[in-house]
C-alpha cells in the first residue's frame, strides 16, 4: 500500500504546528507566572512599606489606644500601657529562636488599669535549659502597676506540632513563691497558644484578635530584639527569574530544534 506524496509531505508540518503551538503555550504560561511572582513581590513590598511606617509612628498613649476601635487597624503601631502583670498565667511558648539561638517566648497577660481588659503579652525571649527542657528560666515580673511599651501585633504564629499541649493550670496552683507541681511546668511550656482557648481555660477577659509585643531594652531577664515579619519577597523574585528563564529556555530550544537545525541538515 502506497502512502500518496501530498499525505508524507503533510506530515512535518503538522509536526511543525503541533510543536510550535506546544512552545508558544508552555512559553506564554511561564512568562505569565513570572509576570504574577513580580506582582506579588511588588504587593509584599508595599506591604513592607506600611510596616515600616506604622512603627515609624509616634506611639499611642493608652486613652488613644482604648478609643480605638477596632486594634487590628493599628497592627506595627507602638502604644504606652499601663496595667498589672498576671503572672501566674504566665505561658513559655517553646522552640522559639532569636539570633539563630532556640528557647521561650514569654507571654503575661497584662490587666490594664481602669478597664477590664486583659491583652496578651510577649514580653521577651530566654534561653532554654538543654539539660532539662522542663525547667523555666529565671525572670523577673514586677509586682504593682507598670508602665511598658509595646507594638500591635498579630497572635502569636504557630509552629507545626505533634499532639495536643496540656490546658492552662488555674492561678491557684501556681503561687509565686511555692514549689510548683511538674504538672503546672509542663501546662506553662506550651508548643502554640490560641487565644481563644486560652482565655477560656483561664476565665480572664482577655481579647483574642491580637496580642503586644513589648520593645526596648532587655530587662527582667528578658531579651527583645524580635525579628521582622518574614514576607518572603526575595522568594518571589527567585520564582518569578525561575519562570522567566524555563519561558527564555523553551524559545531557545523551538529556535535551535525548529529553525536552525533543519536548515543546517538541508544545507549540507
Amino acid at each position: 500500500m502506497r502512502v500518496s506524496s501530498s499525505s508524507s509531505r503533510a506530515h512535518p508540518a503538522v509536526r511543525f504546528w503541533i510543536i510550535t503551538l506546544a512552545a508558544l503555550l508552555v512559553a506564554a504560561t511561564a512568562v505569565a507566572l513570572g509576570r504574577w511572582q513580580l506582582s506579588r513581590a511588588a504587593q509584599k513590598e508595599a506591604l513592607q512599606a506600611s510596616i515600616e511606617t506604622q512603627q515609624a509612628y509616634p506611639a499611642l498613649a493608652m486613652e488613644d489606644f482604648l478609643a480605638v476601635e477596632q486594634p487590628t487597624t493599628e497592627l506595627h503601631r507602638k502604644v504606652r500601657l499601663r496595667g498589672l502583670w498576671l503572672p501566674t498565667q504566665t505561658v513559655f511558648l517553646d522552640n522559639r529562636q532569636m539570633h539563630g539561638q532556640p528557647g521561650f517566648y514569654v507571654l503575661t497577660p497584662l490587666a490594664l488599669e481602669g478597664t477590664t481588659q486583659t491583652l496578651m503579652v510577649q514580653r521577651g525571649w530566654v534561653p532554654r535549659n538543654f539539660s532539662d527542657r522542663t525547667q523555666l528560666p529565671p525572670i523577673d515580673t514586677p509586682a504593682g502597676l507598670v508602665d511598658i511599651e509595646a507594638r500591635i501585633e498579630l497572635p502569636p504564629a504557630k509552629l507545626l506540632q505533634l499532639g495536643a499541649d496540656p490546658p492552662a493550670q488555674p492561678a491557684s496552683a501556681a503561687q509565686p513563691g511555692t514549689e510548683k507541681p511538674a504538672d503546672v511546668v509542663h501546662a506553662r511550656i506550651r508548643q502554640n497558644l490560641d487565644l481563644e482557648t486560652f482565655r477560656n481555660e483561664t476565665g480572664l477577659p482577655l481579647r483574642t484578635d491580637f496580642s503586644l509585643q513589648q520593645v526596648g531594652p532587655a530587662s527582667e531577664g528578658l531579651l527583645r530584639e524580635w525579628p521582622a515579619p518574614a514576607l518572603g519577597i526575595e522568594k518571589h523574585y527567585g520564582y518569578a527569574f525561575q519562570w522567566f528563564g524555563l519561558a527564555a529556555l523553551v524559545v531557545i530550544l523551538y529556535v535551535w530544534f525548529q529553525l536552525i537545525a533543519p536548515r543546517r541538515r538541508r544545507s549540507r
